[in-house]
């Protein structure tokens, strides 16, 4: 089956009051980057999914753009119901033949769930991740009633799994009253919805402590990785000179095949290395015309794109620029602001420092500017 005939869709249209937060829980920082990211990630990773659609509210635009930029989403309604019927006929031109449906609200999600419920989808209508209940159940109000047997029952979890055509039809003819989820559903309809099991890291966030506990569940499998990045350039004159991203007034600038800014051609090598995807000149050789006079803005957000599918967190880069001129104190803040946005870091999380050769070698001379970066990263034990 090919990656086309698989979309997923993510529902992320609440407001997430019950967490207490100022913005929608979605779109809330959790290990890292927002909560919306993690899902977003593993889902838009996956060999099997060729498309990712997230369902927002009304005025979430720019939350969900800061969130993960330009991707693509669909109005979702006033229930979750009809957020989830907005992103199926948003698909449906498409006419994928599987739909993965998951809660914005369950962000880790790993391969190998994703993995079980479409192997399961071969043979059922539907298939949804499911985790045995533990816990004694009783009947109360107040004070202890009858034990609850919990045989045969189980936590339902998302993503859900299904075969698209049968959950559109679904959700089209649905009269009764709102349901959870839309393994509902499709039971409703006739179908058969199948269990596979699920993962404790998809435990729903609903209150504000669900937030810690999260982020404690999340660190359990988390390795820290560092890795350094060098670069050089020679500087000329008739040339820009950027520097950090930032365009800074100066006699001369640096020659290279892009715009040769050595601040974030250090920072993206580095950030390729906690990875081990080779170097910049790996992803964007000086040979190929397109990346002439390239902004190399682009090269670093590409890096850090491949960290976030691997499921990584940048946790903060350390940048020193060496040359005897010009002065990058004056130029410090603006480096460091320019550089936490393109990696949507706060800007606490940016070093950029200076020094000189003492007058020795190509940067004591002026001829060119060094230079070196590390970049700290966390991600899941490999």
């Amino acid at each position: 089956m090919t990656q086309a005939a698989t979309a997923a869709l993510i529902v992320a249209a609440g407001q997430g009051v019950r967490t207490g937060g100022t913005l929608p829980k979605q779109f809330a920082m959790l290990a890292g980057k927002p909560m919306i990211a993690h899902s977003y990630a593993a889902l838009e990773r996956h060999p099997a999914i060729g498309r990712v659609i997230v369902a927002i509210g009304d005025g979430q635009d720019a939350a969900l753009t800061a969130a993960l930029g330009d991707v693509e989403r669909v109005r979702g309604g006033a229930t979750r119901r009809l957020s989830v019927l907005a992103g199926l006929e948003a698909l449906a031109g498409a006419k994928p033949e599987r739909i993965l449906i998951h809660d914005a609200a369950r962000p880790f999600l790993s391969d190998a769930v994703i993995d079980r419920l479409l192997g399961a989808l071969d043979t059922n209508d539907g298939v949804v991740p499911a985790l045995p209940v533990a816990d004694t159940l009783a009947r109360g109000d107040g004070a202890l009633g009858e034990i609850v047997p919990r045989d045969g029952l189980h936590r339902i979890q998302t993503p859900q799994a299904f075969r698209f055509n049968v959950i559109f039809d679904a959700h089209r003819g649905w009269t009764g009253e709102e349901p959870t989820d839309d393994a509902q559903m499709l039971r409703k309809a006739g179908g058969r919805v199948a269990l596979v099991e699920g993962d404790m890291m998809l435990e729903k966030i609903t209150y504000p402590a669900d937030f810690g506990a999260a982020e404690r569940r999340h660190e359990v499998g988390m390795r820290v990785r560092s890795a350094t990045g060098f670069d050089v350039h020679r500087l000329v004159e008739g040339e820009q000179l950027w520097l950090g991203g930032v365009l800074i007034p100066h006699d001369k600038g640096l020659s290279g095949h892009s715009d040769a800014d050595v601040a974030l051609h250090a920072i993206t090598d580095a950030l390729l290395g906690t990875i081990a995807e080779g170097d910049i000149g790996t992803h964007f050789p000086p040979t190929d015309p397109q990346w002439r006079g390239a902004d190399s803005a682009q090269f670093l957000e590409h890096a850090a794109s491949l960290v976030a599918r691997r499921g990584g967190v940048i946790d903060f880069i350390d940048l020193a620029l060496i040359c005897e001129a010009p002065k990058i104190g004056p130029h410090r803040a603006a480096m460091r602001d320019r550089i936490a946005a393109l990696l949507r870091l706060a800007p606490g999380q940016i070093s950029v420092k200076a020094t000189t050769t003492e007058r020795l070698g190509f940067a004591g001379r002026g001829e060119g500017i060094a230079a070196q970066a590390i970049a700290t990263i966390r991600i899941q034990g490999e």
